[in-house]
């Protein structure tokens, strides 16, 4: 084991508590408004709580940093494009009953 493991298990654990309480919460709401846009929110922060975890498996099983990081990465950053896509999905306007698209 070299000294970065424990930073690195410190920070997947956090990574898996904070971004699994804001999934949490964004399923919720999902579920309670059927908004595409927080379902979208639910899969990104999914996406990067489960590149957190890969990349700290590879890293603690197999010992190989790089791909650990490699893995962890890719995932954070389909993440943010899922995050980023959810920004402009069709958002429901429960006051007029329309539907708007947020640009």
């Amino acid at each position: 084991m070299d000294e970065y493991t424990a930073i690195i298990t410190v920070a997947n654990t956090a990574t898996l508590l904070t971004g699994g309480a804001v999934a949490a919460l964004a399923f919720r709401a999902y579920r309670r408004t059927d908004a595409p846009a927080l379902r979208a929110v639910t899969i990104g922060f999914c996406c990067i709580i489960v590149g957190s975890i890969l990349g700290g498996l590879i890293h603690s099983l197999e010992g190989n940093v790089a791909l650990g990081v490699a893995v962890q990465n890719s995932f954070t950053a389909f993440g943010f494009a899922v995050l980023l896509y959810s920004l402009y999905a069709e958002m429901s306007d429960s006051a007029s009953g329309s539907t708007t698209i947020i640009r």
